[in-house]
C-alpha cells in the first residue's frame, strides 16, 4: 500500500485491503458505510465485514453522516483518531480544520471563520465539500454529536452536562440533532459507564500505531516542572485551566490497544472539548505515521531512525504562552538549566491552585500568565538583563493580542510575528511553532543539534540544512524529532538563538 498520492480518501482498491484485514493505520482516514443496514463503521471494525457491493466509502465522518448513515455502536467512530489535515494538499483547509478542532465554530460562524482565513465563504465551503465531503458546519457538527456519544458512553455527566460539553445551548436542539445523526436518544446510548470518584471522569483517545510512548515521555519527563507536571509510573500528570477552575489530568497508555487513557478531574462540561483537544496535540494523536514514513524514508540521513523508533510523535506544549517562555529560557543553556530557571520563574509567579484532589498531590501551580510578567523584575531568578527584556516583551505582546498561539496560523506569518520581538530569532519561533502550535512543517534550521547530525558531527550551516530539508517537507518537523533521537547527545543543549543575545530597548 502507498499513501504517496492520497489526498481525501485513499484509492477504493487501498480502502478494501485495509477493511478487510483491520489494518488501524488506516483508522479514521476513512470510514466504511453499509447500505444494507444503514451504519458507518471505522476501518477496524471487530464485525463481520459486510459483501463489497453493500459498501460504501467516506472521506469523514461528517461525510457518512450527511450521506444517511449513523454511527456503529460496536466500533463507535467517534473513537477514531483524527484524520490529519495536511493529507488533504490544500493548506487553506488544513488551517480551518486546526481551527475547527479547537472551537472556532462553537461562537462564531462559517462567515468568521472565512474572514479569518482571508476567502469568501463560498470558497471555503467548495473546498471543504471537496476535500472533506461536506461544508465547514458539517464537519463541526459531527465532531461535537462524536464527542457526545463518548462522554454518554464513558462518562457518568448528565445529559444537559452532555449537551453543554458538546457546545448546545438547548437541550431541545441536542436532543433532536443527535437522534437526526445517531437514530437513537442520546438516554440510549447511555451504557458501560464508568464510575469515578470525585468528579473525575475516564476517555478513551486513539491513535494510530505504531506510537513510541517511551520517546515522548522521556522528553516531557527532561522538562517537567515542579508543581505544575510530573512523569509517575509511566504516567503524564498535569494541572491546568484557571485559578478559579483548575483542571488535574493523567495520561496512560492502554495495554494491548491503540489508545491514551485521560483521566480529568475538576473540568467542567464546557472546558472538555477543549481539553480534549490539548490533550490529542500535546501527544500528537492524530499524526499518520505511514504518510509521514512515505516521505522522510526517501532521506538517507533520516531512514535509520524511522527504522527504529517509527512511532516518534512531535511532543506538544501545552500552552502557547508557557511554551515561547520557556523556549526563550533554553537559550544557549542546556535542557536542565532550562528547567531550573523555568522552576524559578514557577516559584516565584506561580499562580496557587490547590487544593489538589486525591493522587494529584503537589500539583498546586499553574504557570504564570502573561500579566504576572510583562513588568516582572525576572532578574532576579538569575536571568541575564536582555533575557529578561525579551520575556518582559513577549509578555507584553501576548497581553495586547499581538501574539497568539491559536491553531491555523500561517508558519511564514506566526515566525515573522514572533521574530519581531527583541531576542527572537529564527529558532526560538520554529521551535515554538512546533511545539506550541503543533505545526508540522516547523523546522528550527539553526539547531545546533540537528546541524551536527546532519554534518555527521561537524555541523553544516543554518542555510544548508534549510535546503536539506525542502525534500521533507510537510513533514519537517518530524524530521527535527528523529534528528534529535540520532543524536548521542539528544538535546543536551539548546542552541544559541542568533537574536537572543539582543539588547532590550
Amino acid at each position: 500500500m502507498t499513501f504517496a498520492a492520497v489526498t481525501a480518501l485513499p484509492a477504493p482498491d487501498v480502502c478494501e485491503q485495509a477493511r478487510l484485514s483491520r489494518d488501524a493505520r488506516f483508522d479514521g482516514l476513512f470510514f466504511t458505510a453499509v447500505l444494507s443496514t444503514g451504519i458507518y463503521c471505522r476501518p477496524v471494525c471487530p464485525a463481520p465485514a459486510p459483501l463489497r457491493r453493500n459498501v460504501r466509502y467516506y472521506p469523514s465522518a461528517a461525510a457518512a453522516t450527511a450521506a444517511g448513515f449513523r454511527p456503529c455502536l460496536r466500533c463507535r467512530p467517534e473513537l477514531a483518531p483524527g484524520a490529519m489535515a495536511h493529507r488533504l494538499g490544500e493548506a487553506l483547509i488544513d488551517r480551518a480544520l486546526a481551527m475547527i478542532a479547537e472551537g472556532a465554530l462553537i461562537e462564531g460562524s462559517v462567515a468568521d471563520l472565512a474572514a479569518k482565513l482571508g476567502v469568501g465563504t463560498r470558497h471555503l465551503h467548495r473546498l471543504f465539500v471537496e476535500k472533506t465531503g461536506v461544508g465547514p458546519k458539517a464537519v463541526h457538527d459531527t465532531h461535537r454529536l462524536l464527542l457526545a456519544r463518548q462522554l454518554l458512553n464513558e462518562t457518568e455527566l448528565p445529559v444537559t452536562a452532555v449537551a453543554e460539553a458538546s457546545g448546545f445551548a438547548s437541550l431541545r436542539r441536542f436532543n433532536a440533532a443527535f437522534r437526526a445523526a445517531c437514530a437513537m436518544a442520546p438516554s440510549q446510548v447511555r451504557r458501560q459507564r464508568a464510575t469515578i470518584d470525585e468528579g473525575g471522569l475516564n476517555l478513551r483517545l486513539a491513535f494510530r500505531p505504531p506510537f513510541d510512548w517511551e520517546a515522548v515521555l522521556e522528553f516531557l519527563a527532561r522538562r517537567s516542572l515542579p508543581g505544575i507536571d510530573r512523569i509517575r509510573q509511566g504516567s503524564y500528570e498535569r494541572v491546568a485551566g484557571t485559578p478559579t477552575a483548575p483542571v488535574w489530568l493523567r495520561v496512560s497508555p492502554v495495554a494491548g490497544r491503540s489508545e491514551l487513557r485521560l483521566e480529568l478531574h475538576g473540568a467542567g462540561p464546557c472546558a472538555l472539548l477543549r481539553l480534549v483537544g490539548r490533550v490529542r496535540r500535546v501527544f500528537d494523536l492524530d499524526a499518520d505515521p505511514a504518510a509521514i514514513a512515505d516521505t522522510l524514508a526517501q532521506a538517507p540521513e533520516l531512514a535509520a531512525s524511522l527504522r527504529r523508533r517509527p512511532g516518534l510523535r512531535v511532543p506538544g506544549g501545552w500552552d502557547g504562552f508557557e511554551t515561547a517562555v520557556r523556549a526563550v529560557l533554553g537559550q544557549q543553556v542546556s535542557v536542565a538549566g532550562a528547567r531550573t530557571l523555568a522552576g524559578r520563574l514557577v516559584a516565584e509567579y506561580g499562580i496557587p491552585c490547590g487544593p489538589t484532589p486525591a493522587g494529584f498531590d503537589a500539583l498546586d501551580r499553574l504557570f504564570p500568565n502573561p500579566e504576572r510578567l510583562f513588568d516582572a523584575p525576572l532578574e532576579r531568578i538569575g536571568l541575564p538583563r536582555a533575557r529578561a527584556g525579551t520575556l518582559r516583551a513577549l509578555a507584553a505582546a501576548v497581553a495586547r493580542g499581538e501574539i497568539d498561539f491559536s491553531a491555523g496560523q500561517q508558519l511564514d506569518d506566526f515566525v515573522g510575528r514572533l521574530t519581531a520581538l527583541p531576542g527572537i530569532g529564527p529558532w526560538t519561533a520554529h521551535y515554538v511553532a512546533l511545539r506550541a502550535l503543533g505545526h508540522p512543517d516547523a523546522f528550527p534550521a539553526s539547531d545546533l543539534v540537528l546541524r551536527q547530525v546532519l554534518g555527521n558531527g561537524t555541523p553544516v550551516s543554518a542555510r544548508e540544512a534549510e535546503l536539506r530539508s525542502e525534500a521533507w517537507r510537510p513533514w519537517r518537523g518530524y524530521a527535527t524529532v528523529h534528528l534529535w533521537q540520532l543524536s548521542s547527545t539528544h538535546r543536551a543543549a539548546e542552541p544559541e538563538d542568533p537574536k537572543s543575545c539582543a539588547t532590550t530597548p
